[in-house]
């Protein structure tokens, strides 16, 4: 039986996300949850899962999301003594947040849309050791891990220059999102769109939303 803890921070979708799997009518049993940083890494420590389904986007912490779980967690040990595999279950599908958690020790990223029985599939083929991927995904990951180390480094740089919340903003605001679109998806007011756009185009050295989406285009951040 493979043991599965959940991380996410809404409880409904957690709850979803058991149901499918039950009705998968696979050997997988949820032996936990969590729905913080904090909560996962306690979870991990206590619960030693062979699988964690994590979520990307995560409060608690240091504002890491779900990277920062894989960092604290790097060297946790499963029940019967193997390391605990990570697979990213996350509603982004951004280039930026694929490759944070891959670096950061992720065995596998899959998106919401999936169904609960590819889902399952991808849940034991982690727990035996292989690296799961949604197709296009798969793309970013190749296509991140082929570059240049100096090239990667850069880019690092240039992200770490901004906030969690920054770095969301930049992504919707390069896809050609409006400032009213952009704050009803991050449940915030339109001002602060603003004034997060503008601490962006200064910390990159941008003078335009044209060239914020060339940017973020180069880098494969899109």
């Amino acid at each position: 039986m493979t043991q599965v803890l959940l991380v996410d921070d809404h409880r409904m979708f957690r709850t979803g996300v058991k149901a499918e799997l039950a009705e998968a009518g696979t050997r997988i049993t949820v032996v936990g949850e969590a729905g913080d940083v904090d909560e996962a890494v306690a979870a991990v420590a206590q619960l030693r899962p062979d699988v964690v389904l994590l979520d990307v986007h995560l409060p608690g912490g240091d504002g890491g999301g779900g990277a920062e779980v894989l960092r604290r967690c790097g060297s946790s040990t499963s029940s019967v003594g193997v390391p605990v595999r990570f697979l990213a279950l996350s509603v982004s599908d951004a280039a930026e947040d694929v490759i944070a958690v891959i670096r950061a020790g992720a065995r596998g990223y899959v998106t919401k849309s999936i169904s609960g029985a590819d889902l399952a599939a991808a849940v034991r083929r982690v727990a035996e050791g292989d690296a799961v991927f949604s197709p296009r995904l798969a793309g970013f990951v190749l296509d991140a891990f082929g570059a240049s180390a100096g090239d990667v480094a850069k880019v690092e740089d240039e992200l770490d220059r901004l906030s969690a919340r920054e770095r969301e903003v930049m992504r919707l605001i390069a896809r050609g999102y409006a400032y009213k679109e952009v704050a009803k998806e991050l449940f915030i007011s339109v001002k602060t769109v603003e004034t997060h756009v503008s601490s962006v185009l200064r910390k990159l050295q941008l003078s335009s939303r044209h060239e914020l989406t060339r940017w973020a285009a180069d880098r494969r951040l899109l």
